[in-house]
């Protein structure tokens, strides 16, 4: 069942949260909503839960309208699942009676299967507080999936377990949901989080989505210098344009750095990586703040004269006395106008 939305916005008083929000989780597949706090990604999911009323637009489940500015269904009379951040286990209840709150009696045999399917068997008997933080969630997205909703809403449901954990827990999450087949809209906060688990990602900023496309084609084809930075760990810098290229606070950088065509603007935002940068001895290029050895690879910091820094990654020996110019390989920076 696929879920959309359809021109959404919403405010809390005179705070504009959502402005006309408008897409499509497809069926079966699992969609992020990425984006820092505040964007209002956590206002987007609880519209869809039945935790707020909808103020303007409407939310449809296979082209079924769910929810608009006339009807809002609470949300246990929704065909969704909820996972929040910390679980929200009953404390007073075994793992297997949380997992069978949701089912009919017909149906708590199914308890023992699902307990298996997280990697929970044997541990019905316990109770929340006798389990790690990630076997609790793991209890929570079998509660929720047990009585298989159509759609599944999750919010940080990974964010209190603990990073070597998350990585392994959110994997295991997507092989569950992929098996199971159902449609899932995940918030986080984390790129890396979304290009592990997604299969497409709506990047929200300020209440809008500036893109929404699959991993691959958020890395390949940035809508913004913002969006390449955060999915492609390149860093931005300010430059203009002039005859030969462009100008920046590290020294002039010619046109044949560029990947494709070179909006027609003066002010520029350029996206460079750090490891396609050369550097080169020169007394009046820039001077190292700081190198740090990271394997077989060395971390400098280096700061223009006015103060602004870029980073760069080299298998060359760099010294900390010494200054140096820097360049971008041939057709590596991508070139936005600056917004």
């Amino acid at each position: 069942m696929s879920l959309e939305f359809r021109h959404i916005a919403h405010a809390y008083g005179q705070v504009r949260a959502l402005e006309d929000i408008s897409f499509t989780a497809p069926t079966g597949e699992i969609t992020c909503l990425l984006g820092a706090s505040g964007c209002g990604k956590s206002t987007l999911l609880g519209l869809a839960a039945g935790l707020l009323r909808v103020q303007q637009g409407s939310i449809l489940i296979d082209g079924e309208v769910l929810a608009d500015e006339r009807r809002s269904p609470p949300p246990e009379a929704r065909p969704v699942g909820l996972v929040f951040q910390d679980g929200a286990l009953f404390p007073h209840m075994t793992i297997a009676a949380n997992i069978a709150f949701g089912l009919p009696k017909g149906r708590r045999g199914e308890v023992t299967d699902w307990l298996a399917q997280v990697g929970l068997a044997g541990l019905g008997a316990r109770y929340p507080h006798q389990l790690s933080g990630g076997q609790q969630q793991r209890a929570a997205l079998a509660r929720a999936m047990a009585p298989g909703p159509q759609v599944l809403l999750m919010d940080e449901p990974f964010a209190s377990v603990d990073i070597v954990l998350r990585r392994k827990l959110r994997r295991d999450c997507r092989i569950l949901l992929r098996t199971r087949g159902a449609t899932t809209v995940l918030v986080t906060h984390d790129p890396a989080e979304a290009l592990d688990i997604a299969d497409r990602i709506a990047v929200m900023e300020a209440g809008r989505i500036v893109q929404f496309a699959t991993p691959q084609e958020l890395h390949d084809a940035p809508a913004s210098a913002a969006v390449g930075a955060m999915f492609g760990g390149a860093q931005i810098v300010s430059g203009t344009r002039n005859e030969g290229g462009f100008s920046t606070a590290f020294g002039a950088w010619p046109v044949d750095c560029a990947l494709g065509d070179v909006p027609d603007a003066v002010a520029l935002d350029l996206l460079v990586h750090a490891d396609a940068l050369d550097l080169a001895e020169d007394p009046d290029g820039l001077r190292v703040r700081d190198c740090h050895v990271q394997g077989k690879g060395v971390r400098v910091v280096l700061v223009a004269a006015d103060g602004t820094e870029i980073t760069a990654e080299t298998a060359e020996p760099v010294s900390i006395d010494r200054r140096y110019r820097v360049m971008p390989h041939a057709g590596s920076l991508r070139v936005f106008a600056r917004t």
